[in-house]
């Protein structure tokens, strides 16, 4: 089945590219910011249980999991702002064109960084909706990792800047934050992104209808380029939500 999307893009809607991170409750599920693993089991009155193997006539479990921590994730500006802001609020639009590119982090000291200039050099005077960043070497353990106390690479302010100074709304990542683990709560990348100048006031041209996605996955043979995005979440009102990110080779831009 194929789609046009704006009448400018032409994209096969039976070929899609899942590049989010299933949540389990087994060991194989990333985890990060120090928690354990997620939940998953029968809810249980008395000799009750909900599961059909045990009895029940239907499967009836209970999820307990962390959004930011458990695995794929889309946040809105909420996640860092005294006043509530929910992301089924703030993210009202579900496609937008998308630039995945590829970036191995720069090394300083103990840290892994991305920084502008790769960014800027990636992107080669594109400007889509959204930007899709895979790190290097993209190992299939960031599907299974345990971040935490990890040190992970992370997003420089300059890099946030960019981003958002080139228009993109959507930033997706396949690392557990676009700022580094331990900063001290100054959050630089997240602000930076957001327009976000004071988390108690909110600034009136703070960013309130664009996202960042984390733990992404994008497997090696999908080729850098542009794409399609489709941007799904559960509707949560919450700052995140576990998410869904799908890309959609584009076959025809010239219709």
């Amino acid at each position: 089945m194929k789609a046009l999307i704006n009448n400018t893009f032409e994209i096969d809607l039976s070929k899609p590219i899942d590049i989010s991170i299933p949540l389990t409750n087994t060991d194989a599920n990333p985890i990060a910011w120090y928690i354990e693993k997620p939940q998953i089991e029968p809810v249980r009155f008395g000799d009750w249980i909900g599961k059909v193997s045990e009895g029940s006539s239907t499967n009836f479990n209970n999820i307990f999991f962390n959004p930011h921590g458990h695995g794929t994730h889309t946040e809105c500006l909420g996640h860092i702002t005294k006043d509530f802001y929910s992301i089924n609020q703030c993210l009202k639009e579900f496609f937008f064109t998308a630039e995945l590119i590829s970036v191995e982090p720069e090394m300083k000291g103990e840290d892994l960084f991305i920084t502008k200039n790769q960014i800027e050099k990636a992107l080669n005077g594109t400007s889509p909706e959204a930007i899709a960043i895979r790190t290097l070497p993209n190992s299939e353990s960031k599907k299974h990792k345990n971040y935490s106390n990890t040190n992970p690479a992370y997003l420089l302010e300059e890099a946030a800047i960019f981003i958002r100074e080139s228009g993109i709304k959507h930033l997706l990542i396949d690392l557990p934050s676009v700022d580094r683990e331990k900063d001290e709560g100054k959050l630089l990348a997240h602000k930076a992104f957001w327009n976000v100048k004071d988390v108690n006031n909110l600034n009136a041209d703070a960013r309130l209808d664009c996202t960042i996605t984390e733990m992404i996955f994008v497997d090696d043979k999908v080729k850098d380029g542009s794409f399609i995005l489709n941007l799904q979440i559960a509707s949560f009102e919450n700052d995140a939500s576990p998410s869904k990110p799908v890309l959609y080779s584009i076959l025809n831009s010239e219709l």
